[in-house]
């Protein structure tokens, strides 16, 4: 079927849509195809390295890397919920899939990335405690208290995303069954439907749960860290600056990268990005973050560079 005939569909439900992906490749597709591939497997690689290392080196088996493997897994699922679509996508100039494995898609993509705002705020507040207030970490920041702080991140993840979903599935979608992007997202899929009051409600919702999603956690991390600045440079020792720094260092590299893209798609007027834009940000999160979270946490950090020299020796 030809891209005109599919955007002249008539009125009846869709059940197969059709993601066109990165058109202007051409030339470049078996290129893009082992990069994209490569990073994939990189990706899993290096989280899969970083869960090892905390499992098996006892120095780090402590509430930061408790969360930090929480935070590898959201990756991930992330990148498994995306890439190996986009793979077949990037070789054939678009791909199709059924209406209920792109709504699938968006559900757990999104679940996956509310669950790692929160999972960032939780060590943000993590840093603040053993920054500002060492001496009653170890008392405040016990294991229960984790336990806690990962189940609420995950409930809280995947039922504010049930919420918008519920929505979606009352969706007609009968406007076309095109989709100009590499995978569902959001504004992507209200497009498809004809549904103008509930895409009104659904907006309205999406815009709600920005704030307990994204908005909020992210006022949190700000917060956490304009206390740990202020209690660092109130320190009189450069070698306690430095280790203080140090200890959340890679932390705050991921939060900005992580929260840069997220709040220049989500939180920005759409009118303002062109469709290119938003696939270069959205590959950003997507694709690139998930790589470079166990890359930044293993180059920057002291502790888990010494636990791969251990396994190292082990073998």
């Amino acid at each position: 079927m030809s891209l005109g005939s599919r955007q002249e569909m008539g009125t009846n439900n869709i059940t197969t849509v059709f993601l066109l992906g990165f058109p202007g490749l051409s030339n470049v597709r078996v290129f893009a195809f082992l990069l994209i591939l490569t990073i994939y497997l990189t990706t899993i690689c290096g989280n899969l390295l970083v869960l090892t290392l905390v499992s098996y080196s006892r120095n780090l088996h402590c509430p930061m890397y408790f969360f930090l493997t929480q935070l590898t897994i959201s990756d991930m699922m992330t990148s498994s919920d995306i890439v190996p679509n986009m793979l077949p996508m990037v070789l054939s100039n678009g791909t199709s899939m059924s209406l209920v494995g792109c709504l699938t898609q968006f559900f757990f993509f999104s679940s996956s990335e509310a669950s790692e705002c929160l999972l960032l705020t939780v060590m943000s507040y993590d840093r603040y405690l053993a920054i500002c207030h060492p001496l009653h970490y170890g008392s405040i920041m016990n294991p229960r208290l984790c336990l806690k702080f990962i189940l609420i991140s995950w409930t809280l993840g995947f039922s504010l995303t049930s919420l918008i979903m519920i929505n979606l599935s009352q969706l007609q979608f009968c406007r076309s069954d095109v989709i100009d992007h590499f995978f569902c997202d959001f504004d992507p899929l209200l497009r498809l439907s004809c549904s103008i009051i509930l895409q009104t409600k659904l907006h309205l919702l999406s815009t709600i749960l920005n704030f307990p999603i994204i908005l909020c956690p992210f006022l949190v991390v700000l917060i956490s860290y304009a206390y740990i600045v202020h209690t660092i440079l109130r320190m009189q020792s450069i070698s306690h600056r430095h280790k203080a720094f140090s200890t959340c260092g890679a932390h705050l590299a991921v939060v900005s990268m992580f929260y840069g893209t997220l709040l220049s798609i989500y939180l920005s007027p759409e009118n303002g990005k062109s469709i290119i834009l938003r696939k270069v940000l959205s590959l950003a999160y997507t694709v690139l973050t998930p790589l470079t979270n166990p890359v930044i946490y293993c180059l920057r950090n002291k502790d888990l560079k010494e636990a791969f020299k251990m396994i190292k020796k082990m073998k």
